[in-house]
């Protein structure tokens, strides 16, 4: 990681909003994001005990995809579609990927949610990320193909290589570096991480 680019992208970002997420600017755009209400959305519907209506789940989960701003509008209708149109043993199979994912074995989960999105072309980086975004804010993020890629190319992140296909190894290892990322920059600019990487991708913006 270059270290000092991310020290110049603090301070220019300080500079451009001296009370950094505080900042009238910040406020408004946080209120379209709302994440606060998409924390405690996915708080209430994926919580342990959840996961014994397939059903309802499996409807909240359409919904978590809907209300996220993060989620392109072009994805959030094939989603839907995908998911409606599944076999009562697909849909049990992506609830319990999803339960892995937030609760017990995260690779299985994640891998389970893998194949079974696949066959509906809907196993993007965005869908697969989307939950644990909002269920761990401070640990996960949502992944954004472009965003990503874009991280790694000017912070030189060694050893990362984005693939468009999801795999829990690359997962795993981003979410480690930007957590890492997190600890060079003052901890106002990492309320969670879903605004962390915000104040990534704006600073490769005004580059």
């Amino acid at each position: 990681m270059n270290a000092q680019k991310l020290s110049q992208a603090e301070e220019q970002f300080f500079m451009r909003y001296p009370d950094g997420f505080d900042s009238p600017e910040m406020i408004a755009i946080g209120k379209k994001h709302r994440m606060d209400k998409l924390i405690e959305f996915a708080h209430q519907h994926f919580h342990i005990g959840a996961f014994e209506d397939v059903d309802t789940v499996i409807e909240d989960m359409i919904a978590m995809v809907n209300k996220s701003s993060m989620v392109s509008l072009f994805e959030k209708p094939k989603f839907r579609d995908a998911v409606r149109s599944m076999t009562k043993e697909e849909k049990q199979r992506l609830a319990i990927g999803l339960e892995e994912l937030l609760h017990e074995n995260e690779e299985e989960g994640f891998n389970l949610m893998l194949e079974v999105l696949a066959p509906y072309k809907m196993a993007k980086w965005t869908i697969m990320t989307v939950f644990s975004c909002y269920y761990y804010p401070e640990r996960d993020l949502l992944f954004k193909p472009t965003t990503v890629k874009n991280v790694i190319d000017y912070f030189e992140l060694q050893g990362l290589k984005y693939t468009p296909k999801p795999n829990y190894e690359f997962f795993k290892t981003y979410r480690k570096v930007i957590n890492e990322m997190k600890t060079y920059v003052h901890s106002s600019l990492a309320p969670n991480n879903a605004s962390f990487s915000g104040f990534l991708m704006m600073s490769m913006d005004n580059r």
